[in-house]
């Protein structure tokens, strides 16, 4: 079905809702229209279980006063509803008599697919692969106590129009697998994770991810057992590829959201142009990796998906910008107005953030190091947005001494500060590794995201507390 036909309005009705919403002032307005279709089911115990299926649906009108926002939604289509939505938004100007032009012809431009689905989700859930990942992990080791699994997928039918005569629609497709195992050795006891997500419909599955699944859950869990937690105190720290990018994400990215350089709460505000980084970093976000997480054809603005350089060698170059802050710097939008739902109005998030490769080898960056920490597994923590300050729970790692990786630690913190952790970084790895884990950024509301690194070495950081 074409996604037009899901809600039943026709371009007469959101220009005549547009105009109602900029009635009373305002310089933009715009209607997005959503259909999410969810389905999940947990293995727990050896059964799979818990399935579920969710439907959501409605619309949120817009309308934009200089700085001002005024948002309201209607789980309702109708031409009524829609009004009486357009009538509450409108109340954020009371300048009156609207003069912001407003369309009653709109065009789609020519956006670059991001995704597709060649197997959608909405026609069979593959709950069997769940029982085979639960095969394949109690097969591979006998210390295995528990396995849990779960596995998430959507499908998100988008129409959206502007009063600058922008329409646009797709649907995104989303695909997670996420796992958990208890293992038991000796009288101990351990847990390991691991997920994996793309844009993508049911194809994502195969007999492949199944198994890589299942090695990086047991070879985890095993190496757990022979780890313990390393001595505190400032030391170098080598952050591995891939999952390492969500450091980046927290403690730097968020940072450069231009709703917080606008409102001053962030530490790069007003360093545009300045030097913030070694001329060896290069920071990216970036909407356009095929079938990533956070790959947009285009924002919730109707904005392209596109490449943004935040920091383009040490120098920073550009903030994330939604359509109010990119109008108040006087710059173009960045495609990073996105939104959780139709229940939400949009504003400046990442979509995938990466540092680019470097030239030095993994053993260079190891090898150059007396004694540190090298960090291959980093999970959640807690973050200062605005300052950038940081605790990161660092599960899995090895120390360094004399240059060469040692004996493996685990259940340490790392604290820190983002800026100043990207000010220190001396050594970027060779090798770029975008994760595929199943991210999601919480902002107040949530979507969902990528994150990537190359190795990178860090000069200082506490580790396991503070100094002694």
């Amino acid at each position: 079905m074409p996604v037009d036909a899901i809600f039943g309005v026709s371009p007469q009705t959101v220009s005549d809702c547009m105009k109602a919403a900029l009635s009373k002032g305002g310089s933009y307005s715009d209607v997005y229209f959503e259909r999410s279709r969810k389905w999940s089911c947990l293995l727990a115990d050896r059964v799979a279980s818990s399935v579920r299926a969710d439907t959501d649906f409605g619309a949120g009108v817009r309308v934009v006063d200089g700085l001002k926002t005024g948002y309201a939604y209607t789980q309702c289509c109708d031409h009524a509803s829609l009004m009486a939505a357009a009538e509450s938004a409108s109340a954020i100007s009371s300048k009156g008599g609207g003069n912001a032009p407003c369309t009653e012809s709109f065009s789609d431009p020519l956006y670059i697919g991001r995704y597709d689905m060649q197997a959608p989700w909405s026609q069979h859930l593959p709950i069997e692969c769940l029982k085979t990942l639960d095969e394949l992990i109690f097969s591979r080791d006998s210390s295995v106590l528990k396995f849990i699994a779960r596995l998430d997928c959507s499908e998100k039918d988008i129409l959206f129009y502007n009063s600058l005569g922008t329409r646009c629609s797709e649907t995104r497709p989303l695909g997670s697998i996420t796992a958990y195992v208890i293992m038991s050795k000796n009288g101990r006891t351990e847990s390991f994770s691991c997920s994996r997500s793309w844009r993508m419909g049911r194809e994502m599955i195969s007999d492949s991810l199944l198994s890589d699944m299942a090695d990086t859950l047991i070879e985890g869990g095993r190496r757990l057992f022979e780890s313990d937690r390393p001595s505190s105190g400032r030391m170098p720290v080598v952050f591995a590829p891939g999952i390492s990018g969500i450091l980046l994400h927290e403690a730097i990215g968020h940072a450069f959201e231009a709703d917080m350089i606008r409102k001053n709460t962030s530490v790069f505000s007003g360093k545009m142009g300045e030097m913030v980084a070694n001329p060896i970093v290069s920071v990216v976000d970036d909407g356009t990796i095929y079938g990533n997480r956070g790959a947009l054809s285009f924002d919730d603005e109707g904005v392209a998906g596109q490449k943004t350089y935040m920091v383009r060698e040490g120098r920073l170059e550009s903030y994330l910008h939604d359509r109010i802050s990119a109008a108040h710097f006087g710059v173009e939008p960045t495609g990073n107005g996105r939104r959780e739902n139709f229940r939400f109005a949009p504003i400046p998030r990442m979509r995938c953030t990466y540092m680019e490769a470097g030239d030095s080898s993994l053993e260079q960056l190891i090898g150059g190091v007396d004694k540190g920490i090298y960090v291959d597994n980093i999970s959640n923590g807690q973050v200062n947005i605005g300052q950038g300050d940081f605790t990161f729970y660092v599960k899995t790692g090895y120390m360094i001494e004399n240059g060469r990786l040692t004996r493996p630690i685990k259940d340490t913190n790392i604290i820190g500060n983002g800026p100043q952790a990207l000010a220190d970084i001396i050594g970027v790895g060779d090798t770029l590794v975008v994760e595929d884990s199943a991210t999601i950024c919480g902002k107040g509301q949530s979507v969902a995201v990528g994150c990537g690194m190359p190795a990178a070495l860090v000069r200082e950081l506490n580790v396991g507390g503070l100094d002694k």
